[in-house]
């Protein structure tokens, strides 16, 4: 299927663009307007883009049915200041009812059951349930259009981090099992960033990894490989060296590998494990 964004009706195109670009997290975002009042909804139309200075930026767009703003957008105009909170499982259902277009004087505080805790740095209250919050400045709002659905980006700097204690791994990073996270699908769908669907990708930093045309044919038409596979082992910096993998093949379980055949499924195994470099050991036999 070919599809010009142009041809399809704003909510089908707002349907097909939220069902591809997932998961997207979401921006709990507290404000207030000139008069004091204040508002809490969530945007999943949210990210962070530069850590110096710390900016984060989300889009309360306008609305695809009668091209009318949110509160949120003509808040920040007014006085550009915003608490980010971070939603997790255990606040979801009450954050999604926050999003509900109550009139402007009402409180989502109240509506949802949140806890409002004065900010240190700006005027908006945090979400004392959210496990993270950003006290933020608006530097700048950038209006995409006029019509509905039109997205106005709202670039934030942090201010001041809220970070719950018990969000902490012991070396004092945020630790994703903790946060328990979730994120919008397309829909009413949502992702819940927990237990397995957390995994690891070792990131290439400094070393720049030999690449997919490094590896020998015979392993890279293996289909018991998986693209995956080949990705994590095109990753390393360079091959081991001869006497290595020499030293590596005299151990027992490797010999009974190599006897039985079986030396290529003891690499599987090895590379799935995370250990890749004796994968490769096992590989190059």
């Amino acid at each position: 299927m070919i599809i010009d964004p142009k041809d399809l009706s704003i909510q089908k195109r707002h349907a097909m663009l939220q069902g591809a670009v997932i998961p997207r997290p979401i921006s709990f975002a507290s404000t207030v307007d000139n008069d004091g009042n204040v508002n809490l909804s969530p945007f999943s139309f949210f990210n962070m883009f530069s850590s110096n200075p710390p900016t984060l930026i989300f889009s309360p767009s306008r609305r695809g049915r009668d091209n009318t703003t949110k509160h949120t957008y003509e808040n920040v105009k007014q006085v550009p200041e915003v608490v980010i909170n971070i939603v997790n499982y255990s606040m979801v259902e009450q954050a999604s009812l926050a999003s509900c277009d109550f009139p402007k004087s009402v409180n989502e505080f109240a509506k949802a059951g949140f806890t409002p805790v004065p900010s240190v740095k700006v005027k908006p209250p945090r979400v004392a349930e959210s496990p993270v919050s950003f006290e933020c400045k608006v530097n700048q709002v950038i209006e995409l259009g006029y019509e509905g659905a039109a997205g106005n980006l709202v670039i934030c700097e942090v201010l001041l981090m809220h970070v719950k204690d018990e969000m902490l791994d012991e070396n004092g990073n945020i630790s994703p099992y903790k946060l328990d996270a979730v994120a919008r699908l397309g829909q009413d769908y949502y992702t819940r960033v927990s237990g397995d669907s957390i995994f690891v990708v070792p990131k290439p930093n400094e070393k720049v990894g030999m690449g997919f045309d490094a590896i020998p044919d015979a392993i890279r038409k293996d289909p018991r490989f998986t693209m995956n596979d080949l990705g994590r082992l095109g990753n390393v910096e360079k091959l081991p060296a001869p006497d290595e993998v020499r030293m590596f093949s005299l151990k027992p379980d490797v010999q009974y590998a190599i006897t039985s055949g079986e030396i290529h499924d003891l690499a599987l195994k090895l590379l799935r494990s995370g250990n890749v470099a004796d994968a490769w050991k096992a590989l190059l036999i």
